[in-house]
């Protein structure tokens, strides 16, 4: 197989040294060997917050007439791997995953990966990530994919509301303020989402249903505020649909009594 030892990406303070990755970009399959049915993250997006780190699981299938012998996933951001500005190797101590033979040529294998804020997460490698992988049958055939499998890796989004004054007179103006902050990853903090489109929905009380009033787009800093006439009682909430680098998110509702 046609294999370096290692590579290094380096992005400021993000330094990431992986086990092995090709020296070939494209795909190559040698014998019979397969992979399919690669998930990441349950097939969810990888949501991170502005500190912790976030451990996530890769799970593929792999086959080979001969019996399956090794496999490895790598996680990375760029266009290809070897221009990637950023990864993850698997959690094990020699980075090739946890494979379980279910059939003389079958095998389910598994790795996790950590991802961690100002480590091989920065603010600018948010949105598609893909798993480069490879796989060993017993008789040396192999496959390596470079883009296995694409997914997101996300700045948690957090979106708040606050509708006032409370109670109000019907007819009578209530203004609507809020906020839209995410994952700065790089600062372990939260920051305004700025020039975003977000809906203000109500719900009437005794509703389940929130309708969209208005879409306005937050200021510099994230912030929102607009005005609407008070009606009836009900909950008033903020709602962003969300982004390649950022998830959707809803506000709590806040309840207005109109008299």
């Amino acid at each position: 197989m046609r294999m370096r030892a290692t590579l290094g990406v380096v992005t400021g303070a993000l330094a990431l040294s992986v086990v092995a990755v090709p020296v070939a970009q494209a795909d190559e399959v040698h014998g019979d060997t397969a992979i399919s049915n690669v998930v990441v993250n349950g097939g969810k997006p990888a949501v991170v917050g502005a500190v912790a780190t976030k451990t996530i699981t890769v799970s593929f299938t792999v086959k080979d007439g001969s019996g399956v012998d090794w496999a490895q996933a790598i996680l990375y951001h760029g266009a290809d791997i070897d221009s990637s500005d950023s990864g993850a190797v698997a959690n094990s101590g020699d980075g090739r995953a946890t494979c379980t033979q279910v059939s003389a040529t079958t095998a389910n294998c598994k790795s996790t990966f950590d991802l961690e804020p100002a480590a091989n997460l920065i603010n600018s490698v948010a949105g598609t990530w893909k798993v480069w992988a490879i796989a060993a049958g017993n008789d040396a055939d192999y496959v390596q994919k470079d883009n296995a499998k694409s997914f997101q890796v996300q700045r948690l989004s957090k979106l708040t509301v606050n509708a006032s004054p409370e109670p109000v007179k019907k007819g009578k103006t209530i203004t609507v303020t809020g906020k839209l902050t995410r994952a700065n990853w790089e600062r372990g903090t939260y920051n305004g989402y700025s020039t975003q489109p977000v809906k203000l929905q109500f719900r009437k009380k005794g509703s389940n249903t929130y309708t969209t009033v208005k879409t306005i787009k937050t200021n510099t800093y994230g912030d929102l505020k607009t005005t609407v006439t008070a009606s009836v009682d009900g909950y008033f909430r903020y709602s962003f649909a969300g982004t390649t680098t950022t998830p959707a998110v809803n506000a709590t509702g806040d309840f207005v009594d109109v008299q």
